[in-house]
C-alpha cells in the first residue's frame, strides 16, 4: 500500500492527501507502478486521480508521477500535474540527476521546469534536493523529506 501526504505540492496553500497499491515485476529490470486516488483540499479543492511509476536497472532509475486534478469549485481549474526523474546512484546511499515538472503551484515563463537533483538516503529516510530553471530564469529550490514504513 501506498499512502502520503502533501503541502504546496499541487497548488499554495493546498493540502492533499493519498492512498494507492503497488505492483511490482522483474529482477535485473524492475518495474513499480502505483494507481493512487487523491483530494485535494485549500486554495484548490478537488479529486484527483494519479500514480506512481519507475523502471529500474543497476543504479540508473527513471521515474515518474503524474495526477490530474478535477478542480470541484472551478472546472477551468483542473489540470495535470507531472513530474519526472532520471537519477544515477554511484553508492546505494546517494543519487544524482535530472528532474523535470509541469505544475501549477508556481508560474515563471517556462511551461515545463527543469533542473538537477541530489538525493541522500540512510535507512527509512530519503531527502532530495531540486533546483529547477537555472540559466533560464530565477532559479527555484524544492527539497523533498520522505520516510517509509
Amino acid at each position: 500500500m501506498h499512502f502520503g501526504a502533501r503541502y504546496n505540492y499541487e497548488d499554495k496553500e493546498t493540502g492533499s492527501v493519498w492512498a494507492g497499491y503497488n505492483f511490482t515485476a522483474g529482477d535485473t529490470v524492475a518495474l513499480s507502478i502505483t494507481p493512487m486516488i487523491g483530494g485535494v483540499l485549500g486554495n484548490t479543492a478537488g479529486i484527483a486521480p494519479g500514480y506512481l511509476a519507475s523502471l529500474t536497472w543497476k543504479q540508473v532509475e527513471l521515474s515518474t508521477e503524474g495526477e490530474f486534478v478535477f478542480d470541484l469549485r472551478d472546472h477551468s481549474g483542473s489540470f495535470f500535474y507531472s513530474w519526472m526523474e532520471l537519477s544515477y546512484s554511484p553508492m546505494e546511499w546517494w543519487r544524482v540527476g535530472l528532474v523535470a515538472q509541469r505544475t501549477k503551484a508556481y508560474h515563471t515563463n517556462l511551461d515545463v521546469q527543469r533542473g538537477i537533483l541530489l538525493g541522500f538516503s540512510r535507512k527509512r529516510f530519503d531527502f532530495t534536493t531540486y533546483i529547477f530553471n537555472a540559466g533560464w530564469t530565477d532559479p527555484t529550490v524544492v527539497l523533498s523529506l520522505g520516510f517509509s514504513f
